[in-house]
């Protein structure tokens, strides 16, 4: 898959997300532009799902 691309306002995708997954701290939520990969990581390992999950709910919320 391509570089996942965030778009919008990451308040309200950020919100989304812990919505999701409770369990999400801001640190793991902390989005810094080209740290895309570090950010899915981060959100793979406190939730323990799969990378393709995350990118899935990441774009849906972001758009």
């Amino acid at each position: 898959m391509n570089t996942l691309k965030i778009k919008g306002d990451w308040n309200i995708t950020k919100g989304k997300l812990r919505q999701k997954w409770a369990q999400l701290t801001d640190d793991d939520l902390t989005y810094a532009e080209g740290k895309q990969e570090e950010l899915l990581g981060r959100i793979q390992k406190r939730t323990g799902e799969t990378r393709e999950a995350i990118e899935k709910a990441v774009k849906e919320f972001s758009s």
